[in-house]
């Protein structure tokens, strides 16, 4: 399904995105606790995940399996400019191997279970808002009229 609303935006000040941490990457490299929240609220869902995220230089990401696929979220911080608040960006692939992910593997047969996982423990969470799902080449050509409050919006 390569029109499936595969990013995620969203807001919260609950996460840290103004101390840089002595282990991050780079500096700004923020999302290790919303990354460490959501393994939490997963598993608590009965959902398998990794036990720790892991670094990239952008951001955060995991593995976890909703069905029977291994798919990931990558979860990193852009802030706001002046005094507008910054925005959660996160996005789920298929977990696949360096061959795969050449051949294109991460973008297709991303389980709907996949997506709403990570949707139903954002949208319950009181602290959390502004959550909108973006198919890949809108969210790519900043066209945020084509984004939906929900992963399976038509």
């Amino acid at each position: 399904m390569p029109h499936m609303r595969t990013v995620v935006t969203f807001r919260s000040t609950a996460f840290n995105t103004l101390e840089s941490r002595p282990y991050f990457a780079n500096d700004g490299c923020f999302g290790d606790d919303v990354a460490r929240w959501l393994i939490a609220e997963l598993q608590s869902h009965g959902v398998a995940t990794d036990s720790e995220p892991d670094q990239e230089d952008f951001g955060w990401y995991f593995g976890f399996r909703p069905g029977d696929t291994e798919h990931q979220f990558i979860i990193g911080y852009r802030p706001g400019a002046d005094e507008e608040p910054g925005t959660w960006i996160g996005w789920i692939e298929r977990k696949a191997s360096l061959i795969g992910s050449l051949l294109g593997a991460r973008g297709r047969g991303i389980e709907p279970t996949a997506l709403r996982a990570i949707h139903d423990v954002l949208a319950s969470d009181r602290r959390v808002s502004s959550v909108r799902w973006h198919r890949r080449t809108d969210f790519d050509a900043a066209n945020e009229s084509a984004s939906a409050s929900e992963p399976d919006a038509a």
